[in-house]
């Protein structure tokens, strides 16, 4: 077995836990400094938008040319419009010329400009020319699904848990959307309808993230209130590390492909298309993985902890941690074992109600589970008695 492995087997059983909702103002201020860089980034920098949404013409050259990328940049830097030109040289050996921010006519009228510089004729030159109205268009459909989905899943978060994990889950969302578009705009790569399709499918892995420790932690909680050995806080933190590495198996996972794709597609291959998908993937993945372990459960936890009912759960913990510990400090001054001691005090009405955490997987300060002896021995099974009805008789049997 693994070391890996083996620690993904202890984290569940609750014999190793991290304290990530505990620690939750270190997360949150790393996450306030990247957020507020990412701003600052898109503020200075601004979006790269593509002739997709800011219309514009593309020329392709022929296949397997032998003009170099600062070649063709100096050759044709007279003939633009005024506009600036990205030039890419793709794995074909052929030369994508983009020129943004063009009119149909200016596209028609600097095609065989642009052939002439390189040598070429004009009909050896494929021209993708897309008007400002169309751009316009496509960036309104992509902010409406943008929008669309996030209400949607606000909706389902609301529906299939509760409001405060919905409000959670949108925040970690918003958190992952702006960490990515911010890293865009530092890069300066284009937005693109590849970029659009990546940012909808790290929304769905980062959501897919949180969806899975709400769900247990949904499950753990249940009957909280009738026991006072944990906080909701421990309970969620319980829940965290028990999916820590099934989630970060996901991720890497995800992330193997998507790096092959930026690293070696985009930037080896020079696959234009590639980069602008894959940077949101490798930027938004990571960011989506962070959130659901750093972001989402510790928000989940502070929100639920403001309730009146956790409160009075919050102090009757303490004030029971706060009494075995008076109780063990007592138990070590007369030369006792503490963990004797304990399991020697009468039993209180909470024994029987901390079979709930117990059951869905919550284990105690010493990684036994809540409501089980101090010795380690099995919980004794409450039976009922047996009656003597066949005392006496050879096979025990009515007559």
């Amino acid at each position: 077995m693994s070391k890996l492995s083996e620690l993904g087997h202890r984290l569940h059983r609750g014999e190793v836990s991290y304290d990530f909702v505990g620690k939750r103002k270190i997360w949150y201020g790393f996450s306030i400094l990247v957020t507020v860089v990412a701003i600052v980034g898109l503020a200075v920098n601004g979006l790269k938008l593509g002739i997709d949404f800011s219309g514009g013409a593309v020329f392709n050259t022929p296949k397997h040319s032998n003009i170099s990328v600062a070649e063709a940049q100096s050759r044709i830097s007279g003939d633009t419009g005024g506009h600036d030109a990205t030039i890419q040289k793709l794995g074909n050996g052929s030369l994508r010329i983009q020129i943004a921010d063009l009119s149909t006519d200016e596209s028609k009228r600097l095609q065989p400009e642009i052939a002439k510089d390189l040598g070429l004729k004009s009909q050896q030159i494929d021209a993708e020319i897309i008007g400002p109205s169309w751009g316009k268009q496509i960036s309104n459909k992509a902010l409406e699904g943008l929008i669309i989905f996030l209400v949607l899943v606000v909706i389902y978060l609301a529906i299939a848990f509760e409001w405060r994990m919905a409000l959670a889950a949108l925040i970690a969302l918003l958190h992952d959307l702006t960490i990515t578009t911010g890293v865009y705009a530092l890069v300066g790569f284009e937005v693109s309808p590849g970029t659009v399709i990546g940012l909808l499918t790290i929304l769905g892995y980062s959501l897919y993230d949180t969806v899975v420790v709400f769900d247990g932690l949904k499950e753990a909680s249940k009957d909280i209130t009738r026991q006072s050995r944990f906080t909701y806080s421990d309970i969620a933190n319980r829940s965290l590390n028990s999916t820590l590495v099934r989630s970060i198996n996901t991720t890497v996972v995800a992330l193997l492909p998507v790096a092959a794709l930026l690293f070696i597609g985009g930037g080896i291959l020079g696959a234009g298309v590639l980069n602008d998908i894959a940077l949101a993937l490798f930027i938004g993945l990571t960011a989506g993985a962070y959130s659901s372990i750093f972001i989402a459960t510790p928000l989940v936890a502070e929100f639920k902890e403001r309730e009146p009912q956790m409160r009075s759960l919050r102090k009757r913990v303490l004030a029971k941690r706060a009494s075995d510990a008076a109780k063990a400090a007592q138990a070590a001054a007369r030369g006792e074992d503490p963990e004797d001691a304990e399991s020697a005090d009468t039993p209180d009405a909470d024994d029987d109600e901390d079979a709930a955490p117990a059951a869905a997987g919550v284990v105690g300060p010493r990684g036994r589970a809540a409501g089980s002896s101090a010795s380690g021995s099995r919980p004794v099974r409450n039976q009922p008695n047996r009656t003597n009805r066949g005392r006496g008789r050879p096979s025990g049997k009515r007559r």
